[in-house]
């Protein structure tokens, strides 16, 4: 063990996530792909594949209980955790939940949590099938398993992208990030005057967007019915910005997207004029619209093209062409993620 110190900003979440699974290798052949996907893939059959997915929420990192209620949180623990078997192209069928939690929490608190993960499972019709529960010296913290399945043939990895491709997003960007921005407002108001009201009027939309998100199963449907299989596909937690680059990365290609095909919700626009923001930055940075990005090869433009559920906002280009968001101007600007940091 050397004295050095490295912080943890340095590498980013992704950066250490490499660098600390690198010297893993997988031995068993029914794990069909491991580290650096949505979710991991393993083999059941010639044909079909179970797919596997976690993640943690924190309190005061993910979450605020001074506005997320724990009905909502519940639901969205399970929708965010669902969305990643989705962006595999698969159907979510199990979660676990496991929570550790202080004795600040009654048990009330509690069945109010699992009222919201009870609601999701029924909605998204998958079953709870075990966990663990632990105590807690600082608060909620929620880890998630999600567990799906797919043929393989129909798997969609970030990693099938090809010079040419049409980059694709569903609903609207920018919103759950506008919600926040309203919430962390008015706790701020609540804070220094409690007397105080909070003003939510007209940002139902944006804040819905951001304490409830739905995963969009609903997608993989019309997909299927319009006979369309993406080359790619990610689902949007982090930001568009940093999910295009990791599409990237993955299929080794560039992209140029478009600012003015980017959709952003007309509540999502105002609510970023008023607060003085750019309402692409909000879409390419802000984070957790748990939409689907992916490509398409362009013979499919006329089976897309229109779609009220779908937004043409770019295409892939050659790796040595970089990564470009085009604005209104037709000026390009290289790409960067400035969206949700772990370690900052």
């Amino acid at each position: 063990m050397s004295n050095q110190r490295t912080e943890l900003e340095k590498l980013g979440e992704f950066g250490l996530i490499d660098h600390l699974t690198k010297d893993f290798v997988n031995k068993n052949n029914s794990t069909e792909f491991g580290i650096g996907d949505d979710a991991a893939v393993i083999s059941i059959s010639e044909e079909e594949a179970k797919l596997i997915s976690t993640d943690m929420l924190i309190e005061g990192v993910h979450f605020n209980l001074m506005y997320m209620p724990l009905k909502h949180l519940g639901y969205k623990a399970v929708a965010v955790n669902l969305s990643d078997i989705c962006a595999m192209n698969g159907t979510p069928e199990q979660i676990t939940v496991s929570i550790a939690v202080s004795n600040r929490f009654p048990v009330e608190a509690l069945e109010e949590l699992y009222e919201g993960i009870k609601t999701a499972c029924s909605i998204y019709n998958v079953d709870l099938i075990g966990g663990d529960t632990t105590s807690s010296l600082s608060g909620l913290s929620i880890s998630i398993t999600a567990i799906g399945s797919a043929k393989k043939k129909d798997i969609t990895y970030r990693s099938g992208s090809k010079e040419g491709d049409l980059l694709v997003t569903t609903g609207d960007l920018g919103a759950a990030y506008m919600g926040l921005q309203i919430l962390e407002r008015e706790k701020a108001v609540y804070n220094e005057n409690p007397n105080i009201q909070p003003d939510l009027d007209g940002h139902d939309y944006i804040i819905e967007r951001q304490l409830k998100p739905e995963a969009r199963i609903d997608i993989l449907k019309y997909l299927k019915e319009l006979d369309v299989k993406p080359s790619s596909m990610i689902d949007i937690s982090d930001g568009l910005a940093s999910e295009i680059m990791h599409l990237c990365k993955s299929s080794k290609v560039g992209c140029h997207v478009y600012d003015e095909k980017i959709p952003i919700d007309a509540k999502t626009s105002m609510t970023a004029l008023e607060f003085n923001m750019d309402p692409s930055t909000c879409a390419l940075n802000g984070g957790e619209d748990y939409e689907l990005l992916f490509t398409v090869p362009q013979s499919e433009f006329e089976k897309i093209k229109g779609n009220p559920h779908m937004s043409i906002i770019g295409h892939m280009t050659n790796e040595n062409d970089g990564i470009y968001f085009i604005d209104k101007g037709g000026s390009a600007i290289e790409l960067k993620a400035q969206g949700w940091s772990h370690f900052e």
